[in-house]
């Protein structure tokens, strides 16, 4: 087996870790991990708008399951950080009546496959509100927490809802992946009138990101809808969110020394999603990919895929359009198993060599 193969899922995020730091980032000075950037950007909204405040499973006294509320309730009180009983159909609830009263909750999942406890809420209180009260009465929440496969979580706490939720008219969906992205979707979603679904990843929390001075503005925000160009490219476009991210940046390097340069675009938001991004980027290097954690069957890349051939950018295409994703079985409980699982770095590279090695 090849070396790489046998990385661990943690060596893997540090390798990428070390290149985005080395060739990526080398203009920034501030650097922090992204639980630190989760927990000052709350911080920061809290102390901007007295509506917000954040409730959920540990939030509170214990700081949060993950720490992203470390220190939060002593310095704000029981009012602002409230812990809940553990029935996420109850506390969402709770928070969409505060949203329906003029409040701005966060609400936290300790992981997304909680919230299948509260997708009635999410979607049919949440999500619709607006267009059945004829534009009336907003619902201005964020539902947010990690998502997808962590590690050694297996098959019921390691899937990804990205294509769940960014399927429902009436949310907005940020999939984040640096310290950037993360601070500028949580602001946007804190502050927007629609509730917002945030996909953060677990494995993505202890990691070390540098920040521009312009993301460290307490008023820093990233719009929906608009993704970011990470590497310039010309050879093929590789279109990934969230966790995927880490692995799509490094596997770009590893195919820049392979004589291919690839162009990956952080989409952030998925939906509203950057088509002109996505578009664009087709016609200057005329093949695409998609990479993504979760399973094939109606994921993100099957939707971005689906696009571009009903358009006319498809015919800019000189290779099929192709997606990488999540291999299509629940996940495993072993962490060797549950590496294979999930694309990495070099699954990347291998198929984007097959679509650059293609020809109609």
């Amino acid at each position: 087996m090849h070396f790489v193969q046998r990385l661990s899922v943690k060596s893997i995020l540090r390798t990428t870790h070390r290149v985005l730091i080395d060739r990526i980032f080398r203009r920034s000075v501030t650097k922090m991990t992204v639980r630190d950037a989760l927990n000052k950007a709350l911080d920061e909204e809290l102390a901007r708008d007295e509506k917000v405040f954040i409730l959920g499973e540990e939030v509170a006294e214990f700081d949060g399951a993950y720490k992203i509320t470390r220190g939060l309730w002593k310095k704000y009180g029981d009012k602002r950080l409230i812990d809940t009983p553990i029935s996420e159909a109850g506390f969402c609830g709770m928070a969409i009546g505060a949203a329906l009263l003029g409040l701005r909750p966060i609400c936290e999942f300790m992981t997304f496959n909680f919230s299948m406890q509260a997708i009635d809420r999410v979607v049919n209180g949440a999500a619709k509100n607006l267009y059945m009260s004829a534009g009336r009465y907003p619902v201005p929440i964020l539902f947010r927490g990690p998502n997808g496969n962590a590690k050694g979580l297996a098959a019921q706490h390691s899937q990804c809802f990205a294509a769940w939720y960014m399927s429902v008219p009436g949310l907005k969906v940020v999939s984040p992946s640096t310290c950037e992205d993360y601070r500028g979707c949580l602001k946007m979603a804190v502050r927007d009138p629609d509730p917002v679904i945030m996909l953060e990843s677990e494995l993505l929390y202890n990691l070390e990101f540098p920040v521009s001075d312009e993301a460290m503005d307490k008023d820093y925000l990233i719009p929906f809808g608009k993704a970011k160009v990470e590497r310039p490219g010309k050879h093929i476009t590789l279109v990934t969110h969230g966790q995927a991210y880490v692995y799509t940046l490094q596997a770009a390097e590893t195919l820049a020394g392979q004589g291919i340069q690839a162009e990956v675009i952080n989409l952030r938001s998925l939906r509203p999603l950057d088509w002109d991004a996505i578009f664009k980027s087709i016609g200057k290097t005329h093949r695409l990919m998609t990479v993504e954690l979760g399973w094939p069957r109606c994921g993100v890349g099957s939707e971005i895929v689906s696009t571009v051939m009903e358009n006319p950018v498809f015919f800019q295409l000189d290779a099929p359009a192709v997606r990488c994703t999540g291999v299509d079985v629940p996940m495993p409980y072993s962490e060797k198993i549950e590496d294979e699982c999930t694309p990495k770095d070099h699954h990347i590279v291998d198929a984007a060599k097959r679509v650059c090695g293609t020809k109609i």
